[in-house]
């Protein structure tokens, strides 16, 4: 077999140059100069240029790859919530898009968990607690339903700072790229194979849908470990709630109609607004709560509740279950006749998103006037509500 080996010749001339240019350093170093060593010592010269560009070349390549590999990763802030599963994903992402930008580009997007998570973190409270809300596209139009909603926070009474733990939940594409103009916390709840984008008439196919997926989705929050207010976006938001709630309830929320006692499991609950704390009871409840959807075909998330809250599961479990008073939580079933006490106003018992428009604009005019008082007359006067108006509860009876 023939072997491949190097030319003696070649071998022979880096070695005579190597030698003339040590030979040539030290003459130069000593100042000495032999007349008939110039060309040699110009060969010297160059290959010692050489040399040194290449050691250099190779030098910075090593520190820069060397660098690029150990670059240190941000540190989670003390006492953040989120799980160090998914601080550990994120940044090990991060670390392959700078070793390997090519293939960082083709990796899989983030799944919708860890969106989820990362809007939550953000918009949590410190005792994590978010406030949500679902939207769809006829909701979301100029001049809707959300404009009003947000509105309500900016003109009540010190609620303002709220629209920092609220979540906009979008059912569309349309809906979440209007969200993410009118607000900071945003996430995308799109359903495969379902339309939610169009107004849901009361009790059709798309409206029973659209209340379920909401449940299935409240039940997801709560595992996570975040507690949460959830809110209708026709409920208008004039004061703070949290004093209203009562303590150690695991689920509250509020009514259509409302018997004067928060225990008494006969008053008529409205799932359009409720508070909700993380634990076993209420997580095991909203799984029940979803489930009894079965049982009961064809009923709405509401009228289940109204049959399962008497069942002996919820005993079992020890859910802690509150009612909450119309004079602080109103609606158009049951308004709070005293704007002095109230902290939200629903548009419920309202057929029509024009009817319900209609009536959220003189609720936010009333609240309006009700503001601009004196605060002696304010305490001293009978203000009320001029609503509902076009919202009619003997049409809701009649369908």
């Amino acid at each position: 077999m023939r072997k491949s080996i190097a030319r003696p010749g070649t071998v022979q001339r880096w070695r005579s140059t190597a030698a003339i240019a040590r030979s040539a350093a030290l003459s130069l170093c000593a100042g000495i100069m032999p007349p008939d060593s110039a060309p040699f010592v110009f060969r010297a010269l160059v290959f010692l240029f050489f040399l040194s560009a290449c050691v250099f070349f190779w030098f910075v390549l090593y520190r820069s790859a060397h660098y690029s590999i150990y670059l240190p990763l941000p540190v989670p802030r003390a006492g953040s919530s989120s799980s160090s599963s998914s601080f550990n994903n994120n940044h090990r992402h991060a670390t392959f898009a700078r070793i390997l930008p090519s293939e960082a580009a083709n990796s899989p997007p983030e799944n919708e968990e860890l969106k989820l998570e990362r809007v939550l973190k953000d918009a949590a409270m410190e005792d994590q607690t978010v406030i949500l809300t679902t939207l769809n596209e006829a909701w979301a139009a100029s001049d809707s339903v959300i404009d009003l909603f947000l509105e309500s926070f900016r003109i009540g009474d010190h609620t303002r700072r709220f629209l920092n733990h609220l979540v906009i939940i979008a059912l569309d594409q349309k809906t979440f790229a209007r969200c993410l103009l009118l607000h900071t916390h945003c996430f995308t709840l799109v359903t495969e194979g379902v339309d939610f984008s169009g107004e849901a008439y009361f009790m059709t196919t798309d409206y029973l849908k659209m209340m379920w997926r909401r449940i299935d989705f409240l039940r997801s929050v709560l595992e996570m470990g975040y507690n949460f207010i959830f809110s209708d976006a026709d409920i208008m938001w004039f004061r703070d709630p949290f004093p209203h709630f009562l303590p150690n309830a695991d689920f509250q929320i509020a009514c259509d109609h409302f018997l004067g006692d928060p225990y008494n499991v006969n008053n008529i609950p409205n799932g359009g607004f409720n508070y909700v704390k993380s634990n076993n009871r209420s997580i095991e409840f909203y799984k029940f709560w979803y489930s009894s959807r079965e049982t009961y075909p064809g009923l709405h998330d509401q009228d289940v509740l109204n049959i399962i809250k008497f069942d002996p599961f919820i005993m079992n479990i020890g859910l802690e279950m509150r009612f909450l008073d119309t004079a602080y939580f109103g609606g158009l079933c049951e308004p709070s006749k005293d704007l002095n006490l109230v902290s939200t106003m629903h548009a419920n018992c309202c057929v029509g998103l024009e009817s319900k428009l209609h009536d959220l604009r003189i609720m936010l005019q009333d609240w309006k006037e009700y503001m601009s008082m004196p605060p002696s007359l304010k305490r001293s006067s009978q203000a009320t509500w001029r609503v509902p108006q076009s919202c009619n509860i003997d049409a809701l009876l009649s369908i």
